[in-house]
């Protein structure tokens, strides 16, 4: 994953200077001061990233026709001399529905990629529609509240909450949503991956594929239009990583939501309905086109 990838996603995840692990006291008190705030607003002072619970809250119910339409997308990291351009002019549009992959070497604009799509990065320049919303232009708080039921995000690193259970780790998105019966979704979402009887543990006392199972959980519990996987496997011996790529796909198709893969392996690549090869920030190839 490049650089500036990994600072996008850990936006989501740790919430800049607010980290993930303060004691499970802080994180009640960001979630109750979060309910009290009610929908307008997010408390920056919480233990939970604000990018990261907007980012799996519900909010969108009927899919549009088209997951991603995107038109001359370019994304530079730094100014003046150091400027470096990552995206060089991407042109890509999804179907509703679709399984893609995004296929390239280390270094090519996969993560990157990736990252704007998701509304984790803001594009430098070009047009960005995601699940029917216009993403173009927006500052980080309405690209926050943009993915809001539209994207679930499935990481290789699975970053749960370490002082949350696997039911609160699901629950607790859809909870500052306002959703009432949230528990009972994050119970529905567990025992479809296999972890009904996991509802107590917490991410410690799992292997790293049930880990994984429960970050599809999460991803998929808001019922998002589109979900992006990036390297689900990586941390994943062989047979367990077999298992859980099994999951996703099937998990998929019965939420009826956009498949989008960022992933090394080709052979996983091959798995899915269209396959995209990035090389030096352009698209090399593409199945679908």
């Amino acid at each position: 994953m490049s650089g500036g990838a990994s600072i996008a996603l850990l936006r989501m995840t740790v919430g800049g200077a607010a980290g993930l692990s303060q004691p499970v006291s802080s994180n009640r008190e960001a979630i109750s001061t979060t309910k009290r705030a009610g929908r307008k607003g997010f408390s920056r002072k919480g233990g939970l990233s604000k990018a990261y619970l907007l980012s799996h809250m519900t909010g969108v119910t009927s899919p549009p026709e088209h997951a991603v339409i995107a038109r001359d997308l370019r994304l530079t990291l730094g100014h003046g001399q150091s400027a470096v351009e990552i995206l060089k002019g991407i042109d890509l549009v999804v179907p509703q529905g679709q399984t893609i992959a995004l296929l390239g070497p280390s270094g090519s604009g996969k993560s990157s990629l990736m990252a704007v799509l998701s509304g984790l990065e803001r594009a430098t320049s070009g047009s960005l529609r995601i699940a029917g919303q216009d993403f173009s232009g927006m500052e980080e708080d309405a690209l926050a509240r943009a993915r809001r039921g539209r994207i679930g995000v499935v990481l290789q690193a699975f970053h749960l909450l370490p002082t949350m259970t696997a039911q609160e780790n699901v629950a607790t998105p859809l909870e500052l949503a306002g959703m009432n019966s949230a528990r009972e979704r994050a119970e529905a979402e567990l025992t479809a991956v296999g972890l009904g009887h996991r509802l107590a543990h917490y991410p410690s006392q799992l292997s790293g594929g049930e880990q994984q199972r429960v970050a599809i959980a999460r991803a998929l519990a808001p019922r998002p239009a589109l979900v992006f996987a990036d390297e689900p496997t990586g941390n994943l011996d062989a047979t367990t990583g077999a298992a859980i790529v099994d999951l996703l796909f099937q998990r998929r198709k019965e939420a009826g939501a956009t498949l989008l893969i960022i992933t090394h392996d080709e052979s996983l690549a091959h798995r899915c309905e269209r396959i995209v090869t990035l090389a030096d920030g352009r698209i090399a190839s593409d199945t679908g086109a």
